[in-house]
């Protein structure tokens, strides 16, 4: 059997970094001397690339400093981390979770990251997942979510089909990107995005806790299977 392809998200999906990103947000607001957003509003935008991130938050007003703000932002999470604070932890089950489908023959693990590289580095040394994922996908070299480049990207480079892949993300541009790309999407509730949002972009299903994760991928993807062989001819 062909190995099938499961991507994941980062933040808000495997790891828990509202904290960082809101703090990181603010300081770089202020450092332009613009007033912060409300929480609300800075998670609703988790999983965007930095620049559209920015762009979005100023609701793309023309002269907006957006670029200025991609920098302070970087700058403000490097110092944040540096001094402790607001740590980046796994969400309960993510790592077990990540273990034990690495573990299985049928099955290929990448990532779908508004992060950037260095981020997402820095996320697997932390963590114990080097190794874990074959195929990396992050905002430094594919467009912004919702466009479907890293979904394509990967497929590509693991040389599997959209029926053998699943996405797994906590936001709407996840899902969005996954259905844009042809992809199986799977939602998760304990991330950003209101598990409505989830549905409406398009997700099979809104996932609760980190133990449903397995049932789900092999669900997607014998969906897919199913309705693959429903449009062969007889």
């Amino acid at each position: 059997m062909t190995p099938r392809l499961v991507l994941f998200d980062v933040d808000g999906t495997l790891v828990d970094s509202q904290h960082m990103i809101v703090a990181a947000v603010t300081r770089a607001f202020e450092a332009e001397g613009l007033i912060p957003p409300e929480r609300e509003a800075i998670l609703s935008i988790v999983g965007l690339s930095l620049l559209e991130a920015m762009q979005t938050l100023g609701n793309h007003q023309p002269g907006f400093p957006a670029a200025a703000l991609r920098e302070h932002y970087a700058a403000a999470f490097t110092e944040l981390r540096l001094a402790g604070q607001h740590d980046e932890v796994l969400f309960p089950g993510a790592f077990e979770t990540v273990e034990r489908l690495s573990r299985r023959d049928d099955l290929l693990l990448g990532i779908a990251t508004g992060k950037s590289v260095r981020g997402v580095q820095r996320m697997l040394k932390t963590h114990g997942f080097e190794g874990r994922f074959l195929t990396i996908q992050t905002a430094d070299d594919n467009p912004s979510k919702p466009d479907p480049a890293m979904v394509l990207r990967a497929m590509g480079e693991m040389g599997v089909t959209p029926q053998e892949t699943v996405m797994i993300g906590d936001t709407a541009w996840d899902i969005r990107m996954a259905r844009a790309a042809g992809v199986a999407a799977v939602g998760v509730g304990w991330g950003y995005h209101p598990d409505e949002l989830l549905v409406e972009a398009g997700a099979r299903c809104v996932l609760k806790d980190f133990l449903e994760v397995e049932a789900a991928v092999d669900a997607a993807l014998a969906e897919a299977d199913d309705l693959s062989l429903s449009l062969e001819p007889h």
